[in-house]
């Protein structure tokens, strides 16, 4: 597909089919990706793709720790602020009920909103999971390089006619992933990727966030404004 059509139909997906999904197909989604650009050519980037057998002990590692320790566990780094200020706050909230009223999750249903969070580490169904790393030896700019091979990703299953879905929540159990994949010291895990063919029937699939307009976040100088 084109890229323009790849790129807008990404979505964040949460619920996929069982449909497998070829070990080459992932490869060759990675071998895409990592044409990402990045500083000094570093590509800071490693990733630990897992399947069958390898990831079914990996969300049960995980659910455990989620379920049972969630306090005991923290992210290597700040994904979201410590204070949140306009229009960041309103943004964020309307993602979150606008996810949760797909769902027909109730504001106040604390456990059916447990249970959904407790989703991510099922990498939502999907039959392949990707965790992605960040050398921590590294400095502030290769998050921008990890976050352009991150979109490279997703893009790039599309164009396999796969969906995807970014989750920073598997940030917070670093600790878990090590213990069942070989993640170096030198490691950050940054987030994980659920890729695998979209669930049409799911209805939290048929939510979609909306984007500002252009005008909102850019301003154009020097433009012949007949061009």
């Amino acid at each position: 597909m084109h890229v323009d059509e790849a790129i807008r139909s990404r979505k964040s997906v949460r619920r996929f089919l069982p449909a497998s999904v070829p070990s080459s197909v992932v490869q060759h989604i990675l071998s895409v990706a990592a044409r990402a650009p990045s500083g000094n050519n570093v590509q800071p980037w490693k990733v630990y793709a897992v399947a069958g057998e390898a990831r079914q002990r990996l969300c049960d590692a995980f659910i455990e720790a989620a379920t049972h320790e969630p306090d005991r566990h923290q992210p290597e780094y700040a994904y979201y602020p410590t204070t949140w200020v306009e229009p960041y706050l309103e943004r964020r909230r309307r993602c979150g009920f606008g996810l949760y009223a797909s769902l027909g999750i109730a504001r106040d249903d604390a456990a059916a909103r447990e249970r959904q969070m407790l989703r991510n580490y099922t990498f939502f169904d999907a039959p392949v999971g990707l965790l992605v790393t960040l050398d921590r030896r590294l400095n502030t700019g290769s998050f921008m390089d990890l976050g352009m091979f991150i979109q490279n990703i997703l893009v790039a299953a599309r164009a396999q006619g796969l969906h995807t879905c970014a989750q920073a929540a598997f940030a917070w159990f670093h600790k878990v992933a090590r213990a069942q994949l070989p993640i170096s010291d030198h490691e950050i895990l940054a987030c994980g990727i659920a890729l695998g063919h979209e669930d049409l029937s799911a209805p939290e699939n048929a939510f979609i966030t909306e984007r500002t307009d252009v005008e909102a976040f850019a301003s154009f100088h020097g433009f012949d404004p007949q061009s």
